[in-house]
């Protein structure tokens, strides 16, 4: 099963805080377990809202809007994508990571839909071309 495991924006991130050396060399080594065990498929940082843009969509008008967006822990401060079990084993994992944050903080973990969810409006093509773009995808990664 795979999971997205979200890390929760905090003042200190939406402020732009980075850890200390500390943090790093804790999540460095919670990271290293986490690929080691073969659950860690991919993860980052994300910068606070103020470095980023939405764009929110009305019918056929687009509009962009810019940074910083609402209350910190609204927002996505970094995340993971890992490959378990069962949700059960990534809450086992979570309890295990530092706390990614210098005060209380929380993290999310939220599977992602798999082709068996959709049922019949998932058809043999549509799965064929999810396939293709999954493995093109995986080829440019590689390169």
């Amino acid at each position: 099963m795979r999971v997205m495991v979200i890390v929760k924006a905090t003042a200190d991130s939406e402020a732009g805080r980075l850890p200390s050396t500390e943090e790093f060399a804790a999540m460095g080594a919670f990271n290293e377990e986490l690929v080691k065990a073969g659950v860690m498929q991919s993860g980052d940082g994300l910068k606070p809202t103020s470095a980023g843009k939405r764009v929110r969509f009305s019918g056929p008008d687009r509009a962009v809007i810019d940074g910083p967006f609402g209350a910190p822990n609204d927002q996505i401060a970094g995340f993971w994508i890992w490959n378990v079990t069962s949700m059960d084993a990534a809450v086992d994992w979570v309890k295990r990571c530092p706390n990614p944050m210098p005060g209380d903080s929380e993290i999310e973990i939220r599977p992602f839909y798999e082709a068996e969810d959709f049922g019949e409006t998932f058809t043999p093509e549509l799965q064929a071309q999810e396939d293709k773009l999954r493995a093109k995808m995986d080829a440019q990664q590689r390169s």
